[in-house]
């Protein structure tokens, strides 16, 4: 079986080892909850820090030109398009998931007029499934029709406008097929619009190679970007004229500064802009993705999966027996950058594991999850919380979290 010193071992020739450094990480702590929010880098502070100081404070309004404000969500947009498999002319960072996700699924919507149908599947991350229904709900004639992965396939026909997925599922981290899919989609004549909130920073994305043709994602996650960071949107090239967004806010005006009172949409990925840039958000995130620069993809992906692997390992061999089931597809192929378990007890467990400073996190019912954030997360700390695991569930810590949580209840 793998021992500690065989962690230290694959840490000394880890090629990302020295990543970990830009990040601020609190001493005594194991985070493996990057796939919900991402640690502070070093770069993220600094740059805010700046933008509040230096060009908030002594430049006031002149920043808008002097520290180029307003081109703030193209310039993280670029920066965040090389990780996804995009062009910088394609991605722009803007807004939530949320409101991107209704942006782009009615723009969809208008560029397939004589379709009326929304497909997704049932467990996606609720925020999709809430802004569909909103959606169905506002628009005359538009039905959402949500089947199991397995119907996917069979759910596409003639009627349907787009199909809308999270590439990696929030609970299980099972991976879908973004180029099958999208083809599916594309040979039934709709649009594939992918969620990449799981999947961005953190394994290998292709967007133009899946021939996608437009996709959201968060700035919060595996990108670092802070709690709340803006996130962004994709529209492939080819889209960009025929696109068209529900929400006309004066920055995707084609001449913003003009203040004419009629909309006109500006060219391009600007066009997907509502409102004023959250300067200081974005400035956070712009600093947030200098740790991925000299970095490939495929790097930050392998060591995804070799954590995976021994995390895997490492719980078939010291956790058989104690009430553990994963969730997660065995096949590296087939997950992204997390893990997650079943336990009766999982809330509890979680609960201990954070007491003694190991920070998963959990989802309703029973799912313990462990994000892998390849650029911090070391093979020690793999080794070590699963340790700590081992130790709660033979001192029957669980115990006493679930007594605490019955006691606040009552």
């Amino acid at each position: 079986m793998t021992t500690r010193e065989d962690c230290a071992a694959l840490d000394a020739r880890d090629p990302l080892a020295g990543r970990r450094a830009l990040f601020d990480l609190p001493a005594g702590v194991i985070y493996l909850d990057g796939n919900s929010l991402g640690a502070l880098p070093h770069a993220a502070k600094a740059r805010l820090r700046e933008a509040a100081e230096q060009e908030w404070g002594q430049g006031l309004i002149r920043s808008w030109n002097s520290a180029d404000w307003i081109n703030l969500p193209a310039r993280v947009g670029a920066k965040i398009a090389a990780l996804i498999g995009a062009e910088a002319d394609e991605v722009t960072a803007a807004d939530s998931t949320s409101i991107n996700v209704f942006k782009l699924v009615a723009g969809a919507l208008a560029m397939r007029p004589e379709r009326r149908v929304i497909v997704t599947e049932p467990g996606n991350f609720p925020t999709d499934l809430y802004m569909l229904q909103g959606l169905a709900a506002f628009l005359p004639g538009v039905e959402l029709r949500v089947v199991e992965p397995g119907a996917i396939l069979a759910a596409l026909d003639e009627s349907v406008a787009a199909l809308l997925l999270t590439q990696t599922h929030y609970r299980s981290g099972r991976l879908h097929d973004m180029a099958g899919l999208t083809a599916k989609a594309h040979a039934a004549g709709a649009l594939a619009i992918w969620d990449l909130s799981h999947s961005a920073g953190a394994i290998e994305v292709d967007l133009n190679g899946a021939k996608a043709d437009l996709a959201v994602g968060c700035g919060y996650k595996y990108l670092n970007g802070g709690p709340g960071a803006p996130a962004f949107a994709f529209i492939a090239r080819r889209h960009q004229a025929a696109f068209r967004s529900p929400l006309t806010g004066w920055m995707g005006h084609a001449a913003p500064f003009e203040f004419s009172d009629a909309f006109a949409p500006a060219n391009g990925i600007k066009r997907a802009l509502c409102g004023t840039p959250p300067v200081l958000g974005l400035s956070a995130l712009e600093g947030a993705l200098t740790a991925f620069d000299g970095v490939t993809m495929a790097e930050v992906r392998a060591k995804s999966v070799a954590l995976g692997e021994l995390f895997i390992a490492l719980m078939d061999a010291r956790c058989a027996g104690l009430g553990f089931s994963l969730v997660s597809p065995r096949n590296p192929a087939e997950r992204g950058s997390q893990l997650s378990w079943t336990h009766p007890e999982g809330y509890a467990i979680v609960q201990a594991l954070i007491a003694r400073g190991v920070i998963p996190d959990y989802r309703a019912p029973q799912v313990l999850r462990f994000g892998l954030t390849p650029l911090y997360v070391r093979f020690l700390d793999i080794w070590d919380a699963v340790e700590h695991l081992v130790q709660v569930m033979q001192r029957e810590e669980w115990r006493e979290e679930r007594f605490k949580q019955v006691a606040a209840v009552t």
